[in-house]
């Protein structure tokens, strides 16, 4: 197995996990072959690059449905799924509930949300698609 190669697979899907992500350009990052990968993935974290990807933007997902005064569509293009219906499958197999009854939850339990223009404004959420260029400099 190389570690080294899979962690910074991993440590690329923890920074551009908003951003349209494929194993080829992961197994690019990790210089091995796309199969390869995977198998070394699945060995060293128990799951696969998009399986991980996917619970990423969940757990981001959460955190901003928790935070924010922002809709499940706007959240769900801030976190990197480019279709709601399957970013809303994806939410409910992981966590157990809808993202807006998980929303509804947190609004009557939780602190008070931060508005969603001051998110934009200081760059914490950006709903823009991003290009190539962003995410190779």
């Amino acid at each position: 197995m190389l570690l080294p190669q899979v962690r910074r697979a991993r440590d690329y899907i923890d920074r551009y996990y908003s951003t349209a992500l494929t194993l080829e350009q992961l197994a690019g990052v990790a210089a091995v072959s796309k199969f390869h990968l995977v198998r070394c993935f699945a060995a060293a974290y128990g799951e696969t690059p998009i399986r991980y990807l996917t619970r990423r933007r969940v757990e981001r997902a959460q955190d901003l449905l928790r935070a924010a005064n922002l809709t499940v569509s706007e959240v769900c293009i801030a976190v990197g799924f480019s279709s709601l219906g399957s970013f809303s499958v994806r939410f409910k197999h992981l966590v157990g509930e809808t993202p807006t009854a998980y929303r509804d939850r947190w609004a009557r339990t939780g602190a008070p949300h931060i508005p969603g223009c001051y998110l934009f404004m200081r760059g914490v959420v950006d709903l823009r698609m991003p290009t190539e260029r962003d995410q190779y400099g």
